[in-house]
């Protein structure tokens, strides 16, 4: 039984589904100003000190800039392409944005294929209002307040919106790319091999495995690739966006190029690091073995799989063989709902497998949802009265969406374990 939702919710997802489409097809536009403020600024300084900072290159520069911000918007427009196979009912309004790209999206609730498939699933409700992070930290994508009507005004995206989509095309670098392989080990890998030693020996075909906040969908499209039947699951349209592009609108390895690092000139050795290129994919998304069983189904983790009913088509009580959170349950407004969740569709000898930090995402959010933010003792306390056993709990140190290159990082003591259900509540 999916959860019903007003004629109104359902017009607030469409005004937010075209307001994050309008933020892609403005990238250019808005990141061309912000190079051009560069310019108004030196034009301000005194004579000689233009002088100087000319001897060092600093407009080729920001013509190098200019350039890289273009070729970036070139990419985002491949990923606005088509709106027609996510069902949603957006006017083409090209005119008045920058670039004239079209525009896309995911229908909250549908199931996309890897093979390019997409069809209705369970619907979600609108997402609510996340907490903007800095670009270096791991953030999960919610909506901003309550999104302008885009058939009243042309949206005029916000500088958290573009945040968002600048850390969308940086995570493309950690889950699409070579560069981005040294995180992937650090965290994926554990995660893999907790996988792999839990069910050794079994047939994996047989196994499903769900992965909620799945971002740009490496780490499933990994699992799948082991030979489990996995599920991954993700609310933000701008991740739904991106990944549908790079799983099945993507035909050779390096066939795109971003330029992730252009958007911030602060903590930057050198101009090569700056204007640095990255290709992604680094491996053929479409490169599953026969068989394979992996499938997207965008909607919120609470909506999606936390019903009292479940679709017929789509158990959920106890029916996942194994759960991988990673860098996930920190987006819980309610923890205990979520690991409530997580013990009840759990199924029997099944295992759960956590990687992450606690970096409450609606820590002081200025809209009405609660926010309840444990310390890790907390929530391991609150995980074993909700019925779990933990198992090898261990700090794994790493970056997320990190530039190797920056004078300034962020690393995490991101807590790692693995947990089986012992009792139901």
């Amino acid at each position: 039984m999916s959860p019903q939702f007003s004629d109104e919710d359902i017009a607030e997802e469409q005004i937010h589904f075209h307001n994050v489409v309008t933020t892609f097809r403005q990238y250019a536009r808005y990141s061309l100003s912000a190079n051009n403020r560069r310019r108004k600024d030196l034009h301000r300084l005194p004579i000689a000190d233009r002088a100087l900072l000319d001897g060092l290159g600093y407009k080729q520069k920001l013509q190098e800039v200019d350039r890289a911000i273009l070729a970036n918007a070139e990419f985002l427009h491949k990923i606005v392409a088509n709106p027609e196979i996510f069902g949603h009912d957006i006017e083409d309004d090209r005119q008045e944005e920058e670039g004239g790209s079209v525009d896309a999206g995911a229908d909250a609730g549908a199931e996309v294929s890897a093979n390019g498939g997409a069809g209705p699933k369970r619907d979600a409700s609108p997402a609510s209002r996340g907490v903007a992070q800095a670009l270096e930290s791991h953030s999960h994508t919610r909506h901003g307040s309550r999104p302008s009507d885009p058939r009243k005004n042309t949206y005029k995206p916000t500088e958290f919106d573009m945040d968002k989509l600048r850390s969308t095309i940086k995570l493309f670098v950690r889950d699409w790319s070579e560069d981005g392989k040294q995180e992937r080990d650090q965290c994926y890998e554990p995660m893999k091999k907790a996988l792999e030693e839990h069910f050794e020996g079994r047939d994996r075909r047989t196994l499903r495995v769900l992965v909620p906040g799945a971002g740009l969908g490496r780490l499933a499209y990994d699992v799948a690739k082991l030979g489990f039947a996995c599920q991954a699951n993700e609310f933000s349209h701008y991740m739904l966006l991106a990944s549908f592009l790079i799983l099945n609108k993507t035909h050779a390895v390096g066939e795109h190029t971003v330029y992730p690092y252009i958007h911030s000139f602060s903590n930057v050795p050198r101009r090569e690091a700056l204007l640095r290129s990255v290709k992604i994919p680094d491996v053929l998304p479409s490169d599953l073995p026969p068989g394979s069983n992996f499938s997207l189904v965008a909607g919120d983790f609470e909506e999606i799989y936390g019903a009292e009913h479940t679709d017929e088509n789509e158990p959920q009580a106890g029916k996942w063989d194994a759960i991988m959170t990673c860098f996930f349950i920190d987006t819980a407004k309610n923890i205990v709902n979520y690991l409530r969740i997580l013990h009840r569709i759990l199924a029997p000898g099944g295992v759960w497998i956590n990687l992450g930090p606690l970096l409450w995402h609606f820590e002081n959010n200025d809209d009405q949802y609660p926010s309840i933010e444990l310390d890790l003792v907390e929530v391991k306390e609150l995980a074993r009265k909700i019925g779990f056993e933990l198992h090898d709990e261990r700090t794994i140190e790493t970056s997320y969406s990190s530039n190797e290159e920056s004078m300034l990082g962020y690393v995490y003591q991101a807590a790692f374990w693995k947990a089986t259900k012992v009792s139901q509540q």
